[in-house]
């Protein structure tokens, strides 16, 4: 959760695609372990359950002794050995291949690691047993424990204050941290404790910078302010759970319904109502993209809610909230996205730009670069499309380029007004290329549809067979018609140099974000000084194109 963790992770990278595919299989151990468990609890020399006390304090004082005269010190040795020689590639460099510990990291390893750790484990409740001082909060207690003292050391978030190791500095050689731990892992030749660090200290093995490096990351010095923010919303319930902080495995797919989600709805409920009520713009990924620092910020908003009148005002604080947060920090470029930048809303960004007429940060709303994408999937041979949400920003912009382009442009709109008002913006040798329809029966014989309003399947039904479906329309329609072929939204795909991107943008693949977002990356890439809000400029359509083209982002 970086909103809560930002300010004391201890490796500043991001968790990417390689990483969780590497450790997709964490549970392999809590599977052995869960196995070997049920043979022991099977044999005729455990007792049964109903047998059990529920408590015995000397089963915990003897399973705290023989962890610390039998777990601690078996633990290390056998670490230190799989360190040296073919046993380290053999059967411990897959562990240490994750470039950034995860409490998943903690159950990612081969069999003999498994092995290792649950005989660590299981040897202070064998004990216990065997003398006769066995529990149940015993059983259960000391297996939680383990596992919340490995997935703490894991985290790669300092939860554990310098102040604490200063008041009582023996306490450093009996606890070990998330720094300590993420020091033995990227660099493999010291502190290899279990839990404690007094083992190290015995072997000779502790990490000078252990202390010191704890401090730094516990006062938040490792922090650093984004370059780039996307400044996104919530789409709905379920979607609200496609998030790294709640299913690592789901956020690095494209977004689906998926049955594992389901149960989990009341609660995702729960927080969308608490949202509503009480929260702030919070931090929800984050990449590098060279050298610079990119944020996704989620504005605690579900579309819905942009939809209610009286949700307007709250929105546009949010919103306005973000962007001079966003000012305050440092940060260049803050990209809003989808309904962020509603033109009913806020005038695609143009309310805060005229507000806070100082602003250090820009403010863009992408929508040059998507109306490229757009622009740019169109064949080059062809000379007329039917346009829907033809007087709409995009669709604006969308008519006015392909006029200049000599394309016939069958606007689709009930108001001759705004549609006067779109022609007379094009040169006047190019006016004669816009053309009023008020009905979809006027693009019978168009083959190239570029949608901007929702449509129905009765209304797909007048494209000729044949058509495809560019779009710009969110949602995206529904293919209804199986002898036509339908577009994606507006998209592209990140340069291949990208860093700890290890989460899906919605429903798009891999590495590829919304069209909005990349102009964003671009404004920040370029170093562009002015805002990108209101109305998009037609001249700067090809620009921003040749300029994302040129940075490495390609059509998606």
């Amino acid at each position: 959760m970086l909103f809560f963790t930002r300010r004391r992770r201890v490796v500043k990278d991001g968790v990417d695609f390689r990483q969780i595919d590497a450790e997709w299989d964490w549970d392999n151990m809590v599977i052995l372990q869960t196995l070997i468990a049920a043979l022991v609890a099977d044999s005729p020399a455990f007792p049964g359950v109903a047998e059990l006390r529920a408590w015995d304090p000397r089963g915990w004082a003897l399973a705290l002794l023989l962890h610390v005269t039998v777990s601690e010190p078996a633990f290390y040795w056998a670490h230190r050995a799989l360190h040296r020689g073919p046993l380290f590639s053999r059967y411990h460099a897959e562990h240490h291949s994750s470039p950034v510990t995860q409490p998943l990291t903690a159950g990612f390893g081969t069999p003999l690691e498994a092995l290792i750790l649950t005989a660590a484990m299981g040897a202070p409740l064998a004990g216990a047993f065997a003398a006769g001082a066995g529990s149940v909060s015993l059983v259960y207690g000391h297996v939680l424990l383990f596992d919340y003292l490995r997935c703490m050391g894991y985290s790669n978030v300092e939860v554990v204050s310098h102040k604490a190791f200063a008041a009582v500095p023996a306490l450093r050689y009996l606890l070990y941290t998330p720094t300590y731990l993420s020091l033995h892992h990227r660099e493999k030749d010291s502190n290899f404790c279990l839990f404690m660090p007094l083992f190290d200290a015995l072997g000779g093995t502790i990490n000078a910078k252990s202390w010191e490096l704890q401090k730094e990351v516990d006062q938040g010095m490792n922090d650093r302010v984004p370059d780039f923010v996307f400044l996104a919303h919530v789409v709905d319930v379920v979607s609200s759970m496609h998030v790294p902080f709640a299913f690592r495995s789901c956020s690095s797919l494209p977004f689906a319904t998926r049955l594992v989600l389901l149960p989990l709805w009341p609660v995702a409920f729960a927080f969308m109502l608490l949202q509503w009520f009480c929260s702030k713009t919070f931090t929800v990924s984050f990449y590098f993209l060279r050298g610079r620092l990119h944020q996704t910020w989620s504005v605690p908003r579900y579309g819905f809610q942009y939809f209610i009148p009286s949700a307007k005002k709250g929105i546009n604080r949010q919103i306005e909230l973000a962007i001079l947060r966003a000012d305050k920090m440092g940060v260049k470029v803050i990209s809003l996205a989808a309904l962020n930048k509603n033109e009913a809303l806020n005038g695609g960004g143009t309310l805060f730009v005229s507000k806070h007429p100082n602003l250090r940060v820009r403010v863009v709303h992408g929508n040059t670069l998507t109306a490229a994408v757009i622009l740019n999937e169109i064949p080059s041979n062809v000379k007329e499309v039917f346009l829907t949400g033809a007087t709409s920003k995009l669709g604006r912009a969308i008519a006015l380029y392909l006029c200049r382009k000599k394309i016939r442009v069958l606007m689709l709109t009930l108001s001759t007004e705004r549609f006067l008002k779109i022609q007379r913006e094009a040169p006047a040798e190019s006016q004669q290329y816009l053309v009023q329809v008020t009905k979809y029966q006027a693009a019978q014989s168009c083959k190239t549809w570029i949608v901007g309003k929702w449509l129905s399947p009765r209304e797909q039904r007048w494209a000729p067979p044949g058509t495809h479906f560019h779009q710009f329309v969110v949602p995206p329609i529904i293919g209804f018609r199986r002898d036509c072929t339908y577009g994606k939204l507006a998209a592209m795909r990140l340069p291949k140099d990208v860093e700890g991107l290890g989460s899906c943008e919605y429903t798009m693949e891999r590495g590829v974000v919304h069209a909005c977002h990349a102009g964003g990356v671009v404004h920040c890439l370029e170093g562009w000084g002015h805002h990108e809000v209101g109305a998009i400029d037609v001249d700067r359509i090809d620009v921003v194109w040749k300029a994302a083209l040129r940075h490495g982002l390609t059509p998606a």
